[in-house]
């Protein structure tokens, strides 16, 4: 038995020599070898030109080059969009702060008012509901705006199956993570297409990637942003207007059910300090140089192991979440 199979290995192997398909095979293992090569490549460098280049020349003449003088910011009261606010003021930007909550609110314009010298603006939202766009257009009138950053969002309590989700957070996710980027868009941009100038930052989120299983209208919302981010950046190019669309992995927020920061999962201040001067010089990445590397091996990764990895860690958050509440 032995004997017949190394003949017809042997045979099958004279196929190949005398067919060319041996050739054939090697090259394109080879070109699939260059593809591969190129690929992490390119990807090196246009990282160091997004992560390193951004640090290194940290332009912040925003007022100039965007024409205003104001920022608006959603979800200014904490994490990533206080963050985004401190941030731009301290590059001499005045900043309008929206959020829901006033005395929060209130807290973050003293402090950047104390310490950046800058002008501040509050106005108290409720981005669930649909009514509210009105007053905004409003409280907005007569400011030069040069730089919209659409950040607030909800999540999810904790991850949960479909069915398990509450109506009212339902809502909650559609309106406050899309119809009030949408709207905000639409109050604001204007005014930039007649300076011919402007910048929109929409933060999406590499959740949305790929289907994630227990966070999936979360992840649903986030993939309508960046999708939304860039249509609308390739409509208003000619106008002059950069539209970004940031897709940072996890985040030590308040919404990431208590992780701590570290070198994967970085502070909002170190976050935002990265992904605030990578505007202008991407329409799309992570924000954040470990995150971009995160999202490379997540483009190799086939959808059901990442869906079942997605599976295991949100049942474990789950877990973790339910316990805690309980003590």
């Amino acid at each position: 038995m032995a004997a017949h199979g190394q003949d017809y290995l042997a045979c099958i192997l004279s196929y190949l020599d005398n067919s060319g398909l041996k050739n054939g095979l090697a090259l394109l293992g080879l070109l699939w070898t260059a593809k591969v090569s190129l690929t992490l490549a390119f990807n090196i460098v246009k990282g160091m030109r997004i992560y390193l280049l951004a640090q290194v020349t940290r332009r912040n003449n925003f007022r100039t080059k965007y024409g205003g003088r104001w920022a608006v910011v959603t979800g200014a009261s904490e994490g990533i969009g206080r963050s985004f606010a401190c941030e731009l003021a301290q590059c001499g930007m005045n900043v309008v702060l929206m959020s829901r909550s006033t005395q929060k609110l209130e807290k973050v314009a003293e402090t950047i008012e104390k310490e950046c010298k800058v002008e501040t603006r509050i106005i108290p939202i409720d981005f669930a509901t649909q009514d509210v766009y009105q007053k905004i257009t409003t409280s907005l009138e007569g400011l030069d705006i040069g730089i919209l950053v659409n950040n607030v969002g909800v999540m999810y309590d904790y991850p949960q199956y479909f069915l398990d989700v509450p109506k009212q957070k339902l809502f909650d996710l559609i309106n406050i993570n899309m119809t009030s980027l949408i709207m905000m868009t639409r109050v604001v941009l204007p005014q930039m297409c007649k300076r011919k100038r402007g910048a929109i930052i929409n933060m999406s989120s590499s959740a949305g990637e790929l289907p994630t299983p227990q966070m999936t209208v979360y992840a649903a919302t986030k993939e309508f942003v960046d999708s939304f981010s860039r249509s609308l950046a390739f409509e208003y190019a000619p106008q002059g207007i950069e539209v970004q669309s940031l897709r940072p992995f996890y985040v030590a927020t308040a919404m990431t059910y208590g992780t701590k920061a570290n070198i994967v999962v970085p502070s909002p201040e170190t976050y935002v300090k990265s992904a605030l001067y990578t505007l202008g010089l991407s329409r799309r990445n992570t924000g954040y140089w470990s995150h971009g590397i995160q999202g490379w091996f997540v483009s190799f990764c086939p959808e059901w192991l990442w869906m079942c990895t997605a599976t295991l860690l949100n049942n474990q958050i789950r877990r973790v979440v339910l316990r805690n509440r309980k003590q």
